[in-house]
């Protein structure tokens, strides 16, 4: 009996040890393409080419000299209206940090940074020393908004996926809702081959 139990705890032992989890660290660069869905390859590619296009357009040039200061920009939402979960919070962020460190526009607080910061100016008034209180109605106003989206098509036959994604961002005057800029990037395609699967 105790041999019987013996070779039980040893089979159980291997058995397990087989099905251990294996990490590894690889270059961040790095291609990988495990599901074919929306990947940080993907979120690279299209705000590379997005970013590009915006700072190399003509008419936001045009509208920087004309303002005779650094035009400042807040994002708006860029929406997922795509089939599958898409976190565009990463497109929105990496666009704004990217243009911004160029020096040409500046970018304000939106959204729930926003909200959080009037939260503790106004609890300045109440609570914090006249001498080191925020002043209310001083925020600086934006001159445009980024907007975007993401959407897909998904097209599908037998074993066989292919997954398209258009993605866009568009620059508005927030004065005047006149379109300063558009980008579109729509060159992600994916094949995606499944098994066959017999029943």
């Amino acid at each position: 009996m105790k041999k019987i139990l013996l070779l039980f705890v040893s089979v159980l032992i291997i058995f397990s040890s087989c099905g251990s989890t294996n990490v590894r660290r690889v270059d961040s660069n790095r291609q990988i393409d495990l599901s074919g869905y929306w990947n940080d390859v993907d979120v690279r590619i299209v705000c590379d080419a997005l970013i590009n296009d915006c700072l190399s357009s003509q008419r936001v040039d045009q509208e920087i000299r004309s303002k005779g200061r650094t035009p400042t920009v807040i994002v708006g939402n860029f929406r997922n209206e795509s089939a599958e979960h898409i976190d565009t919070e990463i497109i929105s962020s990496i666009m704004e940090t990217t243009i911004f460190n160029t020096g040409r526009l500046n970018f304000v607080a939106g959204g729930d940074v926003r909200d959080e910061i009037r939260v503790e100016r106004q609890d300045q008034q109440n609570y914090s020393s006249a001498s080191t209180t925020s002043a209310v109605h001083n925020e600086t106003g934006a001159d445009f908004m980024l907007t975007g989206t993401v959407r897909s098509i998904v097209d599908r036959e037998g074993n066989r996926t292919v997954r398209t994604y258009f993605v866009s961002a568009t620059l508005t005057s927030i004065e005047t809702n006149e379109r300063l800029w558009m980008g579109q990037y729509n060159e992600i395609k994916k094949v995606i081959t499944t098994p066959n699967t017999r029943l």
